[in-house]
């Protein structure tokens, strides 16, 4: 004689036909089975929910890479079929730009997406629905210095976030009489200079691992 067992699945009644289970052992075999498996489909779909947010958050934006403009950068403005306001400015010391017709613009700290819309907006008064593009051709004011025992000591252009280690490995790394557990970074303008000491030695051996800090514009790297 056929048997039939129903479950719930996905808010719908579905009947099984279960042929040739006289015994009731099989059958609530069976049932336990299907238990077990609706059990898992519940925890993955919750599962599933929960994760979906904390994927999302894990996709913003990282701005940390975003470069804004200092003195003694050269940067190219352009405005869309506007050749007479369309010229290339250096950021003077007093963190400004100037462009015709429209005057004077702060230019240092700002982003080139920032810069852009203030331009575009004193614009608007002389030129309909201004197109303002802005493009940094020399990176001058994000450098550091890196001095004494390494292969190519000088000045060096900061173009993303670089620690103390990172900043010895672009110099060339280490002379052979470089004394490595007292390395110097001198930061700040004078006479309110900072100095603090990087130990090589130590940050392999695991220790002192807060002292790679990350170098600043103006930073000089001393090597003994």
């Amino acid at each position: 004689m056929d048997r039939y067992l129903m479950y719930f699945s996905d808010d719908r009644v579905k009947i099984f036909l279960v042929k040739n289970f006289t015994k009731p052992g099989r059958l609530f075999n069976l049932a336990t089975r299907m238990g077990i498996l609706l059990t898992v489909f519940l925890i993955a779909g919750i599962f599933s929910l929960i994760a979906s947010p904390v994927g999302a958050q894990d996709q913003k934006p990282d701005n940390s890479d975003i470069y804004e403009f200092g003195v003694g950068d050269v940067l190219e403005i352009l405005v869309f079929n506007e050749p007479e306001i369309s010229k290339t400015v250096f950021v003077r010391n007093d963190g400004r730009i100037s462009l015709p017709l429209v005057g004077e613009f702060v230019a240092a700290g700002m982003t080139s997406e920032t810069l852009a819309k203030n331009i575009s907006e004193k614009l608007t008064k002389v030129v309909s629905e201004p197109n303002v593009t802005i493009i940094l051709t020399e990176n001058n004011s994000k450098v550091y210095y890196i001095l004494g025992q390494v292969t190519n000591p000088g000045e060096y252009k900061i173009s993303r976030p670089i620690t103390v280690l990172q900043a010895i490995a672009q110099a060339g790394g280490f002379l052979e009489w470089a004394k490595k557990s007292r390395i110097m970074i001198v930061s700040g303008p004078k006479p309110s200079q900072k100095i603090t000491y990087f130990n090589y030695d130590d940050f392999l051996g695991g220790d002192t691992i807060g002292q790679n800090v990350v170098i600043n514009p103006g930073d000089t790297i001393i090597v003994p």
